[in-house]
């Protein structure tokens, strides 16, 4: 493990340069998804009275077929919330462990799921684990954490999931913890964030806002894992032009900036992201919205997203700022622990930009842990999982 601090990030890095030539990648782990399962709450439609953030609105038992193997006891549930365009509903998924809960109930992670789409379909509490979340979020259940898994509002919920949208995920993140706290389970007030790729910007948002966004609900934050974490993405979306990129890039980049345009499309529709899109730029971001993560992939497998736009994006005025404030990740005002952890054979969120993030927290002397391992984007997940587990104990036990 080690501590970054500004003069001990080279150090970090070039202990670990060999580990690159060991890099193992992991399977392919974007698969075709069947319908969604519902469990019975189908809130695609909700219309119901607006309700306080924080507030339980309905809750079933999830379909055993989409549970995980460790978990004792499994629930669906839907909340009210926060998105980009005012107040909303999110649905989330609540996981127990075994065994009897400790005094003061089961500490909780907030688990901040990864890119998954954007459509209903791929809602991920509609659909069976994957051997990745069987492994991960049952790695929590059994070192004694409850799981709370939002699907973030708009994903089986009104509206569109607000893509790396950073702020509004925070709140769906703090949001799911206050509201499974009422629903009459044996969870504790003490809670951490735990996320991968999307998600672990989601966390890093939750953790610079937990205190500010939850003030009234007594939680008692502890710390934050984030794996995979993109960050100064919006440095080098600015640029896209029909010159630049100018080379095809792999799959899931193209997808990564089709949800990045329909994201910021509709959550700053003022301005006026769709008139600077081709045809083709409005036919791909529109499938984005409505495809999975699948489908979307091979509908711009080998595309140019050079070709999706007819003025470079920078003529949009104020467009960085729009983008800096919907998808940036804090760099200060952390107050509680940070774990990073980074695969050296990333090509989905390079190295570079896990790294870049740990060097501007440390710079701003904030509480960061960084480590990186010889494996790729979707590995750092197993490759971090027990350096993890031993972070968030020991600040589980910190009573300051």
């Amino acid at each position: 493990m080690v501590p970054i601090t500004p003069s001990a990030l080279p150090r970090a890095v070039t202990s670990r340069v060999g580990g690159l030539l060991r890099g193992l990648a992991t399977p392919d782990p974007v698969t075709p998804i069947g319908p969604p399962n519902w469990s019975g709450l189908d809130a695609r439609e909700h219309a119901g009275p607006a309700m306080p953030p924080g507030s339980p609105i309905d809750r079933v038992p999830l379909a055993a077929e989409l549970s995980l193997d460790e978990a004792a006891e499994a629930y669906r549930f839907l909340y009210s919330t926060t998105n980009q365009h005012g107040a909303a509903v999110s649905t989330a998924a609540l996981f127990l462990p075994a065994g009897d809960a400790p005094e003061g109930g089961w500490p909780v992670i907030a688990w901040a799921h990864g890119t998954v789409g954007l459509c209903d379909d791929a809602t991920p509490s509609a659909q069976p684990q994957s051997e990745r979340q069987q492994f991960y979020l049952g790695h929590w259940l059994r070192h004694g954490y409850a799981v709370v898994a939002t699907d973030y509002a708009g994903m089986g919920t009104p509206g569109l999931m607000s893509y790396l949208n950073g702020k509004v995920e925070a709140h769906n993140l703090i949001d799911s913890v206050q509201a499974a706290g009422r629903l009459g389970l044996p969870l504790a007030r003490r809670w951490a964030l735990v996320g991968q790729s999307q998600g672990a910007g989601a966390a890093m948002n939750g953790a610079r806002y937990a205190a500010e966004f939850g003030a009234e609900y007594g939680l008692d934050l502890r710390g934050t894992v984030a794996t995979g974490t993109p960050a100064n993405i919006e440095r080098v979306a600015q640029f896209l032009r029909p010159s630049f990129p100018p080379i095809v890039l792999p799959p899931l980049t193209n997808v990564y900036a089709a949800y990045i345009l329909a994201g910021i499309r509709d959550a700053r529709p003022d301005l006026g992201i769709d008139g600077l899109l081709s045809d083709e730029g409005r036919r791909i971001v529109d499938l984005s919205e409505r495809l999975s993560l699948y489908d979307t992939r091979e509908a711009v497998r080998g595309a140019k997203i050079s070709t999706w736009v007819t003025a470079p994006l920078r003529t949009v005025p104020g467009v960085y700022d729009a983008l800096h404030a919907h998808m940036g990740t804090p760099t200060q005002g952390y107050d509680r622990p940070i774990f990073l952890g980074h695969g050296l054979t990333d090509i989905d969120v390079p190295v570079a930009s896990g790294l870049s993030l740990a060097a501007a927290l440390a710079l701003h002397r904030q509480p960061v842990t960084l480590k990186l391992y010889p494996t790729d984007h979707f590995g750092t997940v197993y490759a971090a999982a027990d350096d993890a587990a031993a972070f968030l104990a020991r600040v589980m036990e910190n009573q300051e």
